[in-house]
């Protein structure tokens, strides 16, 4: 009975001093009842109503409420505080404050005490020094320390907007996690992907799948795997990546790119595409200078154009190529060899001057056309750059040419200081041998019958070429020779000083064009290749210089860490 008649004097009196409260100018009042640690904190209210038939189980609180509850502390326009759950829900003008760091804004938001977990939606800005989130709705869990969201948002920070239609932010890490239509945006490029881990502070961003990072200079980078420096400019991209220059399109298995030099380094797999000149390069390294024009490529070089509607190859251990479009220069070094139709050739080095048509073969060259080898100090090819046709051969210093006899197991040979040929259907036609010159050749008639061997000097000797055929040869001032017999030239007399027949060396596929130790190196990229796909997706480390320049300047290096907890959401909208 006592305890009947308690209970009704005390909403008695709550139902009075509510009337009072509404029939006179508010008084502030502030509530510290005794609670444990744990429990949510009514700091401040200007007033404070109870209603069962508004908010069963909960007290209203109306007017510059401050809420407190474990290092955040909150404050609105309009609060109901569940004390039996600990749980609130605010309204009006939201503020969430956690440290002096962290900053929360919304029109309305929900929080709940024991699992330290804060619902928020309508306009919510979320800010740090560092950088400022703005979506609709965020999910903030205090425990794991991550916000979270499902609705378009938007994130600035000194250098870039990011914009998705959902992301996590990591609060301890600075990372953000973006996975739905995620665009980086600053003044010097744009990153357009579906799923992007970035981290503020060190401006780091590690890409995941199809995306494109375009540049303000209408340089494009493909990706599915990548880590690029904000910041710096720098990426380091992965698995199918691609550079778009204006001109020359980079691919690799894996790529370097510095945006402000304009640099680009690639291995395994490479191959950089020149769209002005029709030209592809291939190999296992290579360094690309967009700025100044030039590249170098290394491992199985390659580099093929298009010439006369026919492909040409050339090949070096190492290749550079260098000029402006359409006047590109190629130097190759070390074992330098090119490949074409009929045609092919070995030297030390080479040098290829596309606006001159010029085609230098220095030390030790050997050119083949059709089964005709020449040899000489110092060769030049020469042909019409406009029309792209063979015109012309240089031989400078011990020229000499030599062909298998079309039956038999002799070898026809013109020997002097220099040759000058002409190409007619990028076929040797006309030859010019001038100089202590010296002939020796297997005469045949119609029926390829021999008629003997023609063994003579001269001063200058002109032939005229069918293929693999003299059709004409005409001597020179004081022409001295003999036509001999087959049985009366004895053997050691039918080969001219210098000779030397190297036809197991001709270059008659492509595949000839590579070394034996060069061939190797496609089965150890296919391997690391093979190892690098096996790995499991995730993102990158940052590299070593990286975290050196991060450690210098203070700067959390953004280094990933596998965490990723499963986070119990809990949304409860007031309609």
């Amino acid at each position: 009975m006592n305890k009947l008649v308690f209970r009704i004097i005390f909403f008695l009196s709550l139902g009075i001093t509510n009337l009072v409260w509404s029939q006179t100018k508010p008084i502030p009042i502030q509530t510290t009842p005794v609670q444990k640690d744990k429990n949510i904190v009514i700091e401040h209210s200007d007033f404070l109503d109870i209603s069962e038939k508004e908010v069963p189980g909960a007290i209203v609180l109306t007017g510059n409420v401050i809420i407190v509850h474990e290092g955040v502390r909150m404050s609105c326009n309009k609060a109901y505080h569940f004390t039996k759950s600990n749980f609130v829900k605010v309204f009006g003008n939201v503020n969430l404050v956690q440290g002096d760091t962290l900053f929360m804004s919304s029109k309305y938001a929900e929080y709940n005490g024991n699992t330290k977990f804060a619902f928020a939606t309508g306009n919510v800005s979320m800010r740090d020094p560092k950088m400022t989130l703005v979506t609709d709705t965020l999910n903030f869990d205090r425990k794991a320390q991550q916000a979270y969201y499902n609705s378009p948002g938007t994130i600035t920070d000194p250098q870039n907007t990011l914009t998705s239609k959902s992301g996590r932010y990591f609060i301890n890490q600075k990372k953000f996690q973006f996975q739905n239509e995620v665009v980086v945006t600053n003044p010097e490029q744009t990153i357009r992907t579906n799923h992007l881990d970035y981290f503020t502070n060190s401006g780091h961003a590690y890409i995941f799948g199809p995306s494109t990072i375009t540049s303000n200079n209408n340089n494009t980078i493909y990706t599915t795997k990548g880590f690029y420096d904000t910041k710096k400019g720098e990426g380091k991209l992965q698995r199918g990546s691609k550079i778009k220059y204006r001109d020359r399109l980079i691919e690799g298995d894996d790529i370097f790119y510095d945006r402000k030099a304009d640099f680009a380094r690639a291995r395994n797999n490479v191959k950089v595409t020149d769209t002005i000149n029709k030209t592809v390069v291939r190999g296992h390294y290579a360094e690309v200078y967009q700025k100044k024009d030039s590249m170098f490529i290394t491992k199985k070089a390659l580099v093929s154009g298009l010439f006369e509607k026919d492909s040409v190859w050339f090949h070096a251990k190492r290749l550079v190529v260098t000029g402006k479009p359409q006047e590109r220069i190629i130097r190759g070094y070390n074992n330098a060899r090119f490949f074409k139709k009929d045609m092919s050739g070995k030297c030390d080095s080479l040098h290829y001057n596309q606006k001159k048509g010029l085609t230098q073969m220095i030390g030790n060259p050997i050119f083949w056309n059709g089964k005709n080898q020449m040899t000489g100090d110092l060769m030049h090819l020469l042909s019409d750059a406009k029309g792209e046709k063979m015109d012309s051969l240089k031989v400078i210093n011990n020229a000499f040419i030599v062909s298998k006899d079309t039956i038999g197991t002799g070898y026809n040979q013109v020997k002097g200081v220099n040759l000058f040929g002409k190409f007619k259907e990028n076929k040797l036609h006309e030859v010019d041998v001038v100089k202590n010159t010296e002939v020796l050749y297997y005469m045949r008639n119609d029926k390829n019958e021999l008629i003997g061997i023609n063994k003579n000097v001269s001063s200058k000797i002109n032939m005229i070429l069918d293929g693999n055929t003299i059709e004409t040869i005409t001597f020179h001032t004081k022409p001295d020779g003999t036509i001999y017999p087959d049985e009366e030239l004895p053997e050691n007399a039918r080969l001219l000083k210098g000779f030397i027949w190297r036809g197991d060396e001709q270059i008659l596929s492509l595949a000839d064009i590579f070394p034996k130790e060069e061939l190797e190196l496609d089965t150890k990229a296919k391997a690391e290749m093979k190892k690098k796909a096996a790995e499991p997706n995730v993102p990158l480390e940052p590299t070593k210089e990286t975290l050196e320049y991060d450690k210098k300047n203070k700067v959390d290096s953004g280094k990933p860490k596998n965490e990723n907890p499963k986070v119990k959401v809990e949304n409860k909208k007031i309609k």
